[in-house]
């Protein structure tokens, strides 16, 4: 896994969160499937700010994956206002998915 932050222990924190969020289509957790390319923390002004991708520009379940994301970084850090980009650069390859994740996928 390969996240980029600004706040190593609230990153992690985060990252518990998001194990929560799962791409309905594929049954894996966001950051088993390596969706998320960025948490950065604003602790003075309560933001939260994630950049991650979607296994395609086109995937139909993506303002729920988004949606999903924010909400979870809310619900983990209390008062806090997340705020999520969707970025394709780079375009996510499977090679993001974690052991883990490939194991769940039987690759």
């Amino acid at each position: 896994m390969n996240i980029i932050t600004n706040d190593t222990a609230l990153c992690e924190e985060a990252i518990a969160a998001l194990r929560e969020v799962i791409d309905p289509e594929i049954g894996l957790n966001i950051v088993d499937l390596g969706l998320i390319y960025q948490l950065d923390f604003d602790a003075p002004n309560s933001n939260i700010y994630a950049s991650m991708t979607l296994t395609t520009q086109f995937c139909p379940m993506g303002a729920s994956i988004v949606d999903g994301v924010k909400e979870a970084l809310q619900t983990a850090f209390p008062g806090y206002e997340a705020a999520v980009t969707l970025t394709f650069d780079p375009p996510w390859r499977p090679q993001r998915i974690s052991a883990e994740g490939q194991q769940f996928l039987n690759r």
